[in-house]
């Protein structure tokens, strides 16, 4: 009975033997850096980097984006609100179209183009004007 269980001990230490070689086979061709998984997972490794890198750039763009919007933005508000202003002169102008003078009056009031020098009367709109190239940016 003894000789019986000491096969039997014997050929499952042999059966163990090949189990951890064909496991350790295994393990290697798992790991090997070409094929296996270890080269599938140094390729993610490595595409984990440049896509961490590539979302650092995307975000410095984004908050530089952002500021430069907000500026536009504030730039856009104050020229509504000049736009505003403009428009609610124009409503204090009034709707009548202007009077034909009598050929008597007309006589008596100097032609403007023959007297350049001289200063008129009627109001200047939009003297505080930008220059076009800094009104468009």
């Amino acid at each position: 009975m003894q000789m019986i269980s000491d096969i039997l001990l014997a050929a499952g230490a042999l059966g163990a033997a090949v189990y951890c070689i064909v496991l350790a086979r295994r393990l290697k061709r798992f790991n090997n850096l070409q094929h296996g998984m270890g080269g599938a997972v140094a390729v993610l490794s490595a595409q984990v980097d440049d896509m961490t890198k590539t979302l650092q750039k995307a975000q410095r763009a984004a908050v530089t984006s952002s500021v430069n919007l907000a500026s536009l933005t504030e730039r856009a508000e104050e020229v509504a609100k000049r736009m505003e202003l403009m428009l609610a002169a124009m409503h204090d102008l009034p709707d009548e179209p202007p009077q034909k003078v009598p050929e008597e009056k007309a006589a008596a009031t100097p032609d403007p183009a023959k007297a350049p020098e001289e200063a008129s009367d009627t109001p200047v709109f939009l003297s505080n004007r930008k220059p076009r190239m800094e009104a468009a940016e």
